[in-house]
């Protein structure tokens, strides 16, 4: 299918409505050599990935003669370009299943870990090493980015080869439901930050941020909150937003190339000459689609992107809080930031990664919004009424951020012993 002109934009995410709502967690991991602590390289990596092959049946995905991933069932496990482990689980109907896949995979990996005599780390930026000293892989898709990433954005290398997020994919059921989940998400982006804050340390000493990670991200090429996300937004703006968006690469028989200074606009009008002026397929939308770094992006679903990476005892509370708002309270939590100014929740987004929950926004910090949109939430989330074998709902997930707002202290903060 080619790709002509913005409705066939528009189409594709017009395509993407569903009368589901699935949950999908992505989760990235560090992998560290116990012996030295320095990075696991992708030899070790590799090690990692054919025990899980041997041991657990994921098939095997490469490129070329490399090893690059595994996959199974609909799930996929890719590897980062320092080398951070990533599990992009199934798309699921409830909290329980999608953290029992994810509790899964975890017993898997550590098993695979502890074979090979190496360490999970989960945090939101790797906090011992520095940036040289990084291994990297073969994976095509990561060289080029090592070469053009830092063209247009200070600390885009840290963002590839440093940290660790949480991502969470969510179904829209129709243009109208989109418009609101996502300004929702774009309004909370701050709040997603300050409450899920889970890396201050950088070469082993406090970064003088609570999550690093998020102001990597805001200093990185094709990433941030920009202000038309605070607009009220629809398939057609967002088609408008990607089509005038820069292209990172394009791919052609298996081969990666970077024309200049063109946007996917250009790609359309058939203005490349680099490729003979061809029209770009789906599967070059699709591509385009995955190189915007932005906090919240749009492909056939919604993909969250706020969020530190943490432990395992608090790796579903994210997915759990917005699951809630999202699926179970969308309404009442749009009306509650109704008042809210655009210009309040971008100083508000700048703030966070430093400041965290006394980050202010309408005249109430973070810990305060918090505990409100949590209320909310675990009303969503009483509503759907999701129970376990053990007769539990979903709010059983969010006790690590009940944890949190009690003690008025993120885990960064935990982790530092910050007053």
């Amino acid at each position: 299918m080619k790709i002509e002109n913005l409705e066939d934009i528009i189409n594709h995410f017009i395509a993407g409505n569903k009368n589901e709502k699935n949950i999908g967690i992505e989760n990235e991991k560090f992998i560290f050599d116990k012996n030295n602590k320095n990075r696991s390289n992708y030899e070790q990596i590799c090690k990692v990935l054919q025990y899980l092959h041997k041991n657990f049946g994921w098939n095997k995905v490469m490129e070329n003669k490399n090893l690059i991933g595994l996959e199974l069932n609909g799930k996929q496990v890719t590897l980062e370009p320092g080398n951070q482990i990533e599990l992009a689980g199934e798309k699921l109907k409830n909290i329980h299943e999608a953290c029992s896949e994810s509790f899964q995979f975890q017993d898997q990996l550590i098993q695979a870990c502890k074979e090979f005599n190496l360490d999970l780390m989960s945090v939101g930026y790797d906090p011992i090493t520095k940036l040289k000293d990084v291994p990297s892989n073969p994976k095509k898709r990561y060289q080029v980015m090592t070469k053009e990433m830092p063209k247009s954005g200070k600390l885009s290398l840290e963002m590839m080869y440093q940290t660790a997020g949480t991502q969470i994919n969510l179904d829209y059921s129709n243009e109208k439901n989109f418009s609101k989940i996502f300004k929702l998400v774009s309004y909370l982006s701050p709040l997603s930050i300050a409450l899920f804050a889970n890396s201050s340390m950088k070469e082993s000493v406090f970064s003088q941020f609570l999550s690093y990670r998020s102001y990597v991200w805001q200093n990185t090429s094709r990433g941030g909150l920009p202000k038309i996300f605070l607009e009220d937004m629809n398939f057609e703006k967002y088609a408008e937003f990607s089509l005038n968006y820069p292209l990172l690469f394009l791919i052609k028989n298996s081969n990666y190339l970077f024309p200049k200074n063109y946007t996917f606009k250009d790609f359309v009008e058939n203005k490349i000459i680099e490729i003979d002026r061809e029209s770009p397929t789906k599967k070059d939308l699709e591509t385009h689609l995955s190189t915007i770094f932005t906090e919240i992006r749009l492909k056939q679903y919604l993909e969250i992107r706020s969020i530190d990476a943490c432990e395992w005892d608090c790796h579903c509370a994210a997915p759990a809080f917005y699951t809630g708002l999202i699926y179970g309270n969308l309404d009442e939590a749009l009306y509650t930031l109704s008042k809210w100014k655009s210009d309040d929740v971008l100083n508000a987004y700048f703030d966070a990664p430093k400041k965290g929950l006394k980050t202010e926004i309408d005249g109430k910090d973070i810990l305060n919004w918090s505990n409100i949109f949590l209320k909310i939430s675990r009303e969503g989330l009483i509503k759907r009424n999701f129970i376990n074998s053990k007769k539990n709902n979903e709010t059983i997930y969010l006790k690590n951020i009940e944890n949190i707002l009690s003690e008025k202290k993120t885990k960064a903060e935990k982790s530092l012993k910050i007053a």
